[in-house]
């Protein structure tokens, strides 16, 4: 595997450097979720204008057509920069690509270019308070009257519910059949009286998460994603997009975190502390690691077209040493480390949903041992 750049690729990443550098929106507001968002919105709304918002689509969907090495060079910088994510980001990185993949063209028409602009914004109903890990054992069913689909059932941890005009919602749809099988992909109006959105507060005091409940929720026939019984491989592509999505932006996030971690322990003098710089050293070995195994992972797709299983692995990667990292920060800044409200703290904290957010620790561990190395399965 060749890591250097082309003349074309070099000449792209210093148009995305320039471009970052000219436009950079300035630090999120802090303090107020809503202002938070809006603020993300707007930017989304900015790189939608430049064309930078669905790097990843083909052009004739308003993307930018952007190879998978030119997608982990803009992710790359995207990172470097510090600059905040786009708003609709479930949208742009799990929506938009599925609808792409598995969409007729009447609903390619209806979705992508709101989803690139941040006007509609999506989240994914998923998980269920008894279906998390086991997706598939989901209860929350859709039942046909009169050419519309009436659903009833609950969703937890879904992302950004408050502000989404659509879900990307599985219901069963076939109790009779078996539970990968009778499983289908809806796209979910969240705007009707009979979805209810929850906010979940969080330990860090964000209500980012939340819970869906629905009672005989409507959802047209026009918005079935796939077939009908489908639902289970649209889900798993849309996981697969999910996973990769990570990649490149993440291990520069992890990066500009360890240069803050080493800034923290230079102010206070600790840089001399064997310790200490073997765990930094442990955690900039690990997180070359993981570049290089998420470069490795996307020569695997560059072939297939669709990502694979290979992008469990840099989830799991990223929960590890951002908890690792976060955990270490916080001990080093002492007091601040545990006050409410600095920023070590809250790095602390929010890292603790690192290791369930996305796919639990435990699941990708199966993932990467049954579909990449290829072990026996565990039952």
């Amino acid at each position: 595997m060749d890591l250097t750049l082309t003349a074309s690729e070099a000449e792209f990443q210093a148009e995305v450097r320039k471009w970052l550098e000219e436009n950079h929106p300035g630090p999120s507001p802090e303090g107020d979720d809503d202002a938070e968002f809006a603020f993300r919105r707007e930017w989304q709304r900015k790189m939608h204008e430049a064309g930078w918002a669905g790097i990843s689509w083909p052009e004739e969907y308003g993307g930018k057509g952007a190879t998978l090495i030119e997608q982990a060079i803009f992710n790359e910088e995207m990172g470097r920069q510090r600059v905040p994510l786009p708003a609709n980001v479930l949208g742009l990185v799990m929506g938009g690509p599925v609808v792409i993949a598995h969409g007729r063209p009447e609903q390619k028409e209806r979705y992508l270019d709101p989803i690139l602009s941040g006007e509609e914004i999506w989240c994914q109903g998923f998980s269920e308070p008894e279906s998390g890990s086991d997706l598939a054992s989901l209860k929350t069913r859709a039942v046909k009257s009169n050419g519309t689909w009436k659903v009833t059932g609950q969703k937890v941890w879904t992302t950004y519910a408050h502000e989404a005009k659509f879900c990307m919602l599985l219901a069963r749809t076939d109790p009779d059949a078996p539970k990968h099988k009778g499983i289908t992909y809806f796209i979910l109006d969240m705007d009707q009286p009979n979805v209810e959105v929850r906010p979940l507060r969080q330990i860090t005091g964000e209500a980012e998460f939340n819970e869906i409940f629905m009672e005989e929720a409507e959802v047209p026939e026009e918005n079935v994603i796939g077939e009908v019984g489908g639902g289970w491989g649209v889900a798993i592509t849309t996981l697969m997009f999910e996973r990769a999505g990570l990649g490149a932006a993440a291990v520069m996030g992890l990066k500009r975190s360890l240069e803050d971690l080493i800034e923290l322990i230079r102010e206070k003098g600790l840089e001399g502390d064997p310790i200490l710089r073997q765990k930094v050293g442990e955690l900039q070995t690990g997180i070359e690691a993981m570049r290089l195994g998420g470069l490795r992972a996307l020569t695997a797709t560059m072939k297939t077209g669709i990502p694979g299983p290979e992008g469990s692995l840099g989830k799991w990667q990223w929960a590890k040493y951002n908890q690792a990292l976060t955990e270490l920060g916080s001990e080093i800044a002492g007091p601040d480390g545990i006050t409410v409200g600095s920023d070590w703290s809250y790095r602390f904290l929010r890292s603790r949903a690192n290791s369930i957010e996305g796919g639990t620790t435990e699941v990708l561990q199966n993932i990467i041992a049954e579909r990449v190395l290829g072990l026996p399965r565990l039952r």
